[in-house]
């Protein structure tokens, strides 16, 4: 794979653990909240496996600013499924103007230098 496209698919993998780290403990809140740490914990480090490797390989061909804005439009993205399909919380408008808008930021990062 090339280093324009691995980072990207590693980081949505990475976001996906995470995403499920942070967020995937909200559907049991009668679980104690030590075994939601612990297992929120457990699975962020197997995110760190995605994470760390993904940045690696993308600075070859991107900037630290171009990468953290990539993961952070891939961590809106993912999110924004995982909440309507996992959490079965509706995403209104205002949510959707709100990501456009952060999307729209990012997208001056990646302009030519």
């Amino acid at each position: 794979m090339s280093p324009h496209t691995t980072p990207v698919l590693m980081l949505v993998a990475s976001n996906v653990f995470m995403t499920f780290a942070w967020y995937g403990h909200l559907k049991f809140k009668t679980s104690p909240l030590w075994i939601a740490v612990m297992g929120s914990w457990a699975i962020a480090f197997v995110e760190y496996w995605f994470a760390v490797p993904a940045n690696r390989i993308g600075s070859a061909v991107y900037s630290a600013a171009e990468l953290k804005t990539m993961q952070e439009v891939i961590t809106l993205v993912v999110f924004a499924v995982f909440s309507v399909f996992y959490l079965k919380e509706p995403l209104g408008w205002n949510h959707l103007i709100g990501f456009g808008l952060i999307a729209t930021g990012a997208a001056f990062i990646f302009q030519a230098r």
